[in-house]
C-alpha cells in the first residue's frame, strides 16, 4: 500500500505525517510554522529525508493554489505570495508535488471518508476567524475561474444597520462573533476568545446570550443561501465552532424560521459538522495527490 509525505501548512503550526493510500495516518508531529520560506522549504526537504519510503509529497496551505504551483491571494504567510512553491520543492525533492487550498483540502477529506462520501454535490464550509470552505462537483473540488471558489467569506450577508450588509465573514465567523462581544464589553478582542464567549452566555451573560444568537442567525442566512446557490445535497460545517453539540440545532432552528417567513422557500438545507478536525487537511491533501496522479497518469508531469 503507497504512503505519502503529507504537510499541512498553518499561520502558526505545520502538521506532517505519514498518510497511506487506506487513508491511514501512520504517525503525525507537528512543528511551529518558519518564519522564511528558506525555513520552510529546508523543513519540508528534513521531513521527505526521514521518510523517504513515499510516493509522493501531498502539501496543504493557506491562499489561492494554481496548479502551476504559484499561490495567490493573501495569508498570515507572507512569503507563500509569489514564487512558485510547488517547483522550489520538486527542485530538492525528486517526487511527485502537490499542492492544495486548506479548506479545499478539508472537502476532499470529507469526500474519502467523510461525511460527503458517496454524494456528487456538497459544500464544506470551514469557520473561523473568516469564513472559507470547499465547493465539491461531482466529488471533485470546483475552483472557479478566479481561484475563489468556495470562498464564501466573500458572500454579502444583510445586516440592518449602517451600510445594511457586511460579508459572511464579517458577521458569521467565530472571529466576528468575538469581535462583537468584545465591542460590547468595551474589551481588547485579543483578549477574548470564542469559548470565552460561549462560556460567559452560559454563565448568563445577557450581551453574550444576544450575540451568539445573532452568530447563529447569520451562520442560518449564509447556509440558506448557498442552498439555494447550489443545491447541495449536503453542508458540512468545520472549523473549531463544529465541536459545539448545539450548534447543528441552533443553526435548524434559525433555518426553519427563515423557511417560515419565506413561503415560497420550500427546500432546507441539510446540515451537519465535518467528520475531521485536526486531520483533515493532512488527509485531504492525500486524497487530493490520489486523484490528480490518477487523472494525470504516473507519465504525466509532476510540476503540473
Amino acid at each position: 500500500m503507497k504512503r505519502y509525505l503529507a504537510v499541512d501548512i498553518g499561520g502558526t503550526y505545520i502538521k506532517f505525517g505519514i498518510v497511506d493510500e487506506g487513508a491511514t495516518i501512520l504517525k503525525m508531529d507537528k512543528t511551529k510554522t518558519p518564519e522564511t520560506l528558506d525555513g520552510l522549504l529546508d523543513l519540508v526537504v528534513d521531513l521527505y529525508h526521514k521518510n523517504q519510503d513515499v510516493a509522493g509529497v501531498a502539501i496543504s496551505c493557506p491562499g489561492a493554489v494554481s496548479d502551476t504551483g504559484i499561490i495567490y491571494g493573501s495569508s498570515a504567510l507572507s512569503y507563500l505570495h509569489g514564487p512558485n512553491i510547488k517547483r522550489l520543492i520538486r527542485d530538492r525533492i525528486d517526487l511527485p508535488i502537490f499542492m492544495e487550498n486548506d479548506a479545499n483540502c478539508a472537502g476532499y477529506a470529507e469526500v474519502w471518508k467523510g461525511k460527503a462520501q458517496g454524494k456528487k454535490d456538497a459544500i464544506v464550509v470551514v469557520i473561523g476567524t473568516g469564513i472559507g470552505g470547499a465547493l465539491i462537483k461531482n466529488g471533485l473540488v470546483h475552483k472557479g475561474a478566479n481561484l475563489h471558489g468556495g470562498e464564501f467569506g466573500y458572500m454579502v450577508i444583510p445586516t440592518g444597520s449602517g451600510v445594511d450588509y457586511d460579508t459572511w465573514s464579517a458577521t458569521g465567523a467565530t472571529g466576528a462573533l468575538v469581535k462583537n462581544v468584545a465591542n460590547l464589553k468595551h474589551m481588547n478582542e485579543k483578549e477574548l476568545t470564542g469559548e470565552a464567549v460561549f462560556e460567559m452566555a452560559n454563565d448568563g451573560d445577557v450581551d453574550c446570550k444576544q450575540a451568539i444568537d445573532q452568530f447563529h442567525q447569520y451562520l442560518a442566512l449564509g447556509i440558506y443561501n448557498l442552498q439555494y446557490i447550489y443545491d447541495p445535497e449536503i453542508i458540512l460545517i468545520g472549523g473549531g465552532i463544529s465541536a459545539r453539540n448545539d450548534l447543528i440545532d441552533h443553526i435548524n432552528a434559525k433555518l426553519d424560521d427563515i423557511l417560515n417567513r419565506l413561503k415560497a422557500s420550500k427546500i432546507k438545507p441539510v446540515i451537519d459538522t465535518c467528520e475531521f478536525g485536526q486531520y483533515a487537511n493532512m488527509l485531504g491533501a492525500v486524497y487530493g495527490f490520489i486523484n490528480w496522479w490518477n487523472l494525470a497518469g504516473s507519465s504525466a508531469s509532476v510540476i503540473k
